[in-house]
C-alpha cells in the first residue's frame, strides 16, 4: 500500500473497519464525518482515487457500494449472502448481509461466499432450512457434486447430474421433484461448488 496517500489508507482502514464491525461498508456521507471531509463529495472523490489504484471496487448507485479487493481483505472475511435478485451477480454487494470471520481450513476448498439455504429440498445430504452453505466459486463441476446453479430468478442448491444434453438438478428429500433441463433450450449459470454446511446457529 506504499502508493496509497495517508488519507486514502485512513480511508481504506475505515471501510474494512466497517466491514468487519457492522458487516458492511460506511457511506459517502460516514467517511466524510468520521474523517473530517466538508462533503461527502470529497470523500467520493478518494474512493475514485482508490477504484484507479486497484484497491477497491465502486458499486454504480449503491451508498454502500464499496467492494474491497481481494488482495486488500485483510479482515473481511467471507460475505455471506441473502436474497438474490434477478438479473444480479451473486457477489452484488447488494446481496451481501455481513462477513463472517471463519476457519476456511474446515472446508474442503476454499469457500467464496456463503448462501443462507431456505427450504429442505437437500435435508437428506444435511443441509436444512436456514443453514448456511459455503460455496468454491466455480464452473468446473463433476456429476453428483451438490452445487449452486441459477435459473433466472433463482439460485438453487441441489445435486447436479448431466447426461447428454440433460441436466437433473436433484434434490435429497422425496418430497421435492427434480429440475430437468435441456441444455439446447434451458439458461442455467453455475455459480459454485458446496464445499461445507454451517448449522444455522452460527
Amino acid at each position: 500500500m506504499k502508493d496509497l496517500t495517508s488519507k486514502q489508507e485512513k480511508i481504506l482502514s475505515l471501510v474494512k473497519d466497517s466491514i468487519a464491525d457492522i458487516g458492511m461498508p460506511p457511506t459517502r456521507a460516514e467517511i466524510a464525518k468520521k474523517l473530517g471531509f466538508k462533503s461527502a463529495n470529497a470523500a467520493e472523490e478518494h474512493l475514485r482515487a482508490l477504484q484507479k489504484k486497484g484497491v477497491i471496487d465502486i458499486m454504480p448507485g449503491v451508498s454502500r457500494g464499496i467492494l474491497v479487493k481481494d488482495t486488500y481483505k485483510i479482515n473481511q472475511g467471507i460475505p455471506l449472502l441473502g436474497s438474490v435478485a434477478a438479473g444480479e451477480p451473486v457477489l452484488a454487494i447488494e446481496n451481501i448481509e455481513s462477513y463472517y470471520k471463519i476457519d476456511t481450513g474446515i472446508f474442503t476448498k476454499e469457500p467464496s461466499f456463503l448462501l443462507r439455504v431456505k427450504g429442505m429440498s437437500m435435508r437428506d445430504a444435511g443441509i436444512l432450512d436456514g443453514d448456511l452453505v459455503a460455496v468454491h466459486r466455480t464452473t468446473n463441476i463433476s456429476n453428483r457434486q451438490i452445487i449452486v446453479a441459477r435459473l433466472d430468478d433463482v439460485v438453487t442448491v441441489k445435486r447436479y447430474i448431466q447426461e447428454g444434453r440433460r441436466i437433473l438438478l436433484v434434490p435429497e428429500n422425496p418430497n421435492y421433484k427434480t429440475i430437468e433441463l435441456d441444455i439446447r433450450y434451458d439458461a442455467i449459470t453455475i455459480e459454485g461448488v458446496v464445499v461445507g454446511v454451517i448449522r444455522s446457529s452460527i
